[in-house]
């Protein structure tokens, strides 16, 4: 197995590991429980570099490269992009950040994700920065984001809602049984949530 590491740390990866100590900070939270805006305000305080798995596969998409048809026609198809794609095209953009630290956002969406990050990066995340927020608040305020669609969005809004409970719940637990989940109550208004944030990557090593 370490053959997969080794292989991937010739392909560039010297620039991430190497001598550097990388802080990687995994964000999860169903959708609308309000990430990309945490996210955004964590980059402005405390000057991590923000990733996005979903987005990096989307720009990889239009680059027209040999991966990015692959990953369209696996898409098109109604398949899941492979762990192992999505984990090198986050390592490759790490390794062109010029940063050490990472706020990895939406990802992993799953243990298959889990294992193929650690395994191919060779990378334990420093914690995992966990919005929970119920379920009504988060439909709310999708609902209110897609204004004038309702009827068409709250089904989509469900599936996602039990997507993201089956698969990246387990992540979660699984994570806290080491004692790197840090919980953040994300139902509060913005800068009261941001506070609880700001608790968090101030003490890092403190558990909530």
């Amino acid at each position: 197995m370490g053959t997969v590491v080794d292989a991937t740390n010739k392909e560039g990866n010297g620039a991430v590991l190497g001598d550097k100590n990388v802080t990687v900070v995994f964000v999860l939270g169903g959708p609308g429980s309000g990430k990309g805006t945490q996210c955004a305000n964590i980059v402005k305080h405390f000057g991590y570099t923000h990733l996005s798995a979903g987005d990096l596969l989307r720009a990889e998409q239009k680059s027209g490269s040999e991966n990015g048809t692959m990953i369209q026609n696996m898409i098109k198809e109604g398949k899941i992009v492979p762990s192992e794609v999505t984990v090198k095209l986050l390592q490759r953009a790490m390794a062109e950040s010029g940063n050490d630290k990472f706020l990895i956002d939406g990802f992993p969406r799953n243990e298959e994700n889990r294992a193929a990050f650690e395994l191919v990066t060779g990378i334990q995340p420093a914690f995992i920065l966990f919005f929970d927020c119920p379920e009504e608040e988060m439909e709310r305020r999708l609902l209110g984001r897609n204004q004038g669609r309702e009827d068409d969005n709250i089904e989509t809004i469900r599936k996602r809602f039990k997507v993201f409970l089956e698969s990246s719940l387990p992540v979660i637990e699984y994570y806290n049984s080491k004692g790197k989940v840090r919980k953040i109550d994300a139902a509060k208004p913005v800068e009261e949530v941001f506070e609880a944030v700001k608790a968090v990557f101030t003490t890092p090593d403190d558990k909530v």
